[in-house]
């Protein structure tokens, strides 16, 4: 039986860095995960793969689409899907490996396994051959993560009904791609194969994509998407879906009931979202239970159960590997006898689609559900000269600030490389930052980055650009 301060169940990004933080303090930690290579969902069938392909794919439709020939590069590209899932492979492999080597960096003991709760302070690991072994320690974290929300009357088979794993390795492109759902991973892997030549038909059972989102830019979202030639049927419900050959047959009812339609694809993406994972965890042994939704409940990332905490998917909160980074590292500082905190209205979230979509903090819909004071701060991309001498003029940045004190409630955009952009509305917001202090704070020029200043300008009125 090996001892250990902490155990870490499960090697994802809330996993692995619990672990790495909890060996920089210098705390004895082992690392259960049972897939042959570390990093969790995000790093082997997520985040990252797919942002391989969004990256290939967009390259792939700006020879094919005519951006290229608009700047003066004539090209005839062939699709090489299988050099494109090649170099994702390479890609992931490189990254899993960085995990691997920084557990090594910082002395983490990568049991490999899958680990079950055992008792109060006790950790049972089965290996891949069936053999068990046994791990104690005075805290144990639950980082297990989350696994695709199936969908009665259609059964998964990662042939042609597939969850996103399975979409990140189709093996030709679909003739019609049906995606399940109108959220992040739907649209993300819909819009890859769109690109790559899939005509692309979501259907959402809420009358509107990407529940949650201010409504503005959602809207602005679906009209890109739609542009691009993705077709939407919203207010719909997906009832059953039949495989025969290498047809799948949909059958379809509007959401607030009516009549069926059916529908034919050849490949159907169910993503109707994700459910924490805590099957055969041996939760029942240390007497914890999950809610409704299968979750976990915390109180500042500890458990009811003295010794055992819990971060990242199997718990409240967005599902995203930033904030179960986030949960991991003040985690293990309070284990620690530090003062570990994680502020929950400053996450920010991104869809990696062309155009990005990237938001934090308050919407306009929850701030006027709160009865809250507030102003509004817009600018457009077609008013941003290097996204106008980029030819990628598409979207805005909205600023919402408190009324009275112009301290930044929420920021939504849409538009080119929002993603990387809205890191630094995320550090105003930390320190509470008002707009004025983005608006009088110097931009670079020619950048997409002013856009942000001017809309900060424009919270009271005085951009100067539109």
């Amino acid at each position: 039986m090996s001892a250990y301060d902490v155990i870490v169940i499960g090697g994802g990004p809330g996993g692995y860095n619990a672990a790495i933080r909890a060996g920089q303090l210098g705390l004895k930690v082992a690392c259960v995960e049972g897939r042959e290579t570390l990093g969790g969902t995000c790093l082997n069938v997520g985040c990252m793969p797919s942002k391989a392909l969004l990256h290939a794919s967009e390259l792939y439709e700006a020879a094919a689409g005519g951006e290229f020939a608009n700047l003066g590069i004539q090209v005839k590209p062939k699709l090489d899907l299988a050099q494109m899932m090649k170099q994702k492979a390479e890609s992931v492999t490189a990254l899993t490996k960085g995990v691997e080597f920084l557990f090594r960096k910082n002395k983490v003991d990568w049991v490999k396994g899958w680990g079950r709760i055992d008792g109060p302070g006790k950790v049972e690991v089965t290996a891949a051959d069936g053999s068990k072994s046994s791990l104690t320690a005075k805290d144990i974290i639950i980082a297990t993560g989350s696994e695709p929300s199936p969908l009665p009357g259609v059964e998964v088979d990662n042939k042609r009904i597939l969850d996103s794993t399975g979409a990140l390795s189709i093996p030709e492109v679909p003739k019609h791609l049906v995606v399940i759902g109108a959220g992040v991973i739907g649209l993300e892997l819909g819009s890859v194969w769109r690109r790559l030549g899939a005509e692309v038909t979501v259907i959402e059972y809420l009358d509107r994509i990407c529940p949650g989102m201010d409504l503005e830019t959602a809207k602005t979202f679906q009209r890109a998407l739609t542009k691009q030639g993705m077709s939407f049927k919203l207010g719909s419900k997906v009832t059953q879906a039949k495989v025969s050959g290498k047809q799948v047959t949909l059958s379809v009812e509007p959401a607030a009931g009516g009549a069926a339609e059916s529908i034919q694809a050849d490949y159907v993406l169910l993503a109707i979202g994700r459910r924490p994972y805590t099957q055969g965890l041996g939760l029942e042994s240390v007497g914890l239970a999950t809610d409704k939704r299968g979750m976990l409940e915390n109180h500042e990332h500890r458990s009811s159960v003295p010794g055992i905490w819990v971060i990242g998917d199997v718990t409240s909160g967005p599902m995203l590997a930033h904030k179960a980074e986030d949960e991991a590292i003040a985690c293990v500082e309070l284990i620690a006898g530090k003062a570990g905190e994680v502020n929950y209205d400053v996450i920010p979230s991104v869809i990696y689609t062309h155009p990005e979509v990237a938001t934090v903090g308050k919407t306009e819909e929850q701030l006027k559900a709160e009865g809250r004071a507030y102003k509004v701060g817009k600018f457009p991309f077609t008013a941003n000269s290097r996204a106008k001498i980029n030819h990628e003029t598409e979207g805005f940045v909205k600023v919402l600030a408190d009324e009275r004190s112009d301290e930044i409630l929420g920021v939504h955009m849409i538009g080119p490389n929002v993603g990387d952009m809205i890191a630094e509305y995320c550090v105003a917001m930390e320190f509470r930052g008002a707009a004025e202090d983005i608006a009088r704070t110097c931009h670079p020029h020619p950048t997409r980055s002013e856009a942000l200043r001017q809309a900060a300008m424009n919270v009271d009125g005085w951009a100067m650009q539109a």
